[in-house]
């Protein structure tokens, strides 16, 4: 596994961090910061159910102690410091909503922008076949994703 510095990431780069029954999504915008969607973040249960607007905040926060992978992603339609100003475009933003506009539709707005969310879209499939459904989920042009693993202490 290549493990870089937090100084080194990629400025745009797609960070997720893996947490209880989910991931949680952001982009790298450098110096050690990341703008996400709060969303139903919160280092405490009582906070985790608060609906939080797009925030830029420190890796550390971002993480609340789990570790963070980044990664670039080919065949994204935007990048660099064009996805870190579509991110703080967004900033204040307080629309969240879990299945229909929460960090992994923010994020894979601001590098493919396509409003999608894998995540949801596994569930809903899940619940489809359950119900003897098929759910037809449209295409995009997103390429597999390549992580690097690095523990944010």
């Amino acid at each position: 596994m290549n493990e870089l510095a937090i100084d080194s990431w990629p400025i745009g780069a797609h960070l997720t961090s893996p947490r209880r029954g989910y991931t949680h999504h952001g982009i790298y915008v450098g110096a050690g910061r990341v703008v996400h969607y709060a969303g139903l973040h919160g280092a405490r249960v009582a906070e985790a159910l608060r609906y939080g607007p797009v925030e830029e905040v420190t890796v550390e926060e971002f993480a609340q102690g789990f570790a963070v992978d980044w990664s670039f992603e080919p065949g994204a339609r935007f990048c660099g410091e064009t996805v870190v100003a579509r991110a703080r475009s967004r900033l204040g933003e307080n629309r969240y909503k879990l299945l229909t506009n929460n960090c992994e539709h923010f994020t894979t707005w601001c590098i493919h922008g396509v409003h999608r969310s894998a995540q949801v879209e596994r569930v809903l499939r899940g619940r489809a076949a359950r119900r003897g459904r098929d759910l037809e989920i449209a295409p995009t042009n997103a390429q597999p994703i390549r992580y690097t693993r690095v523990a944010v202490s």
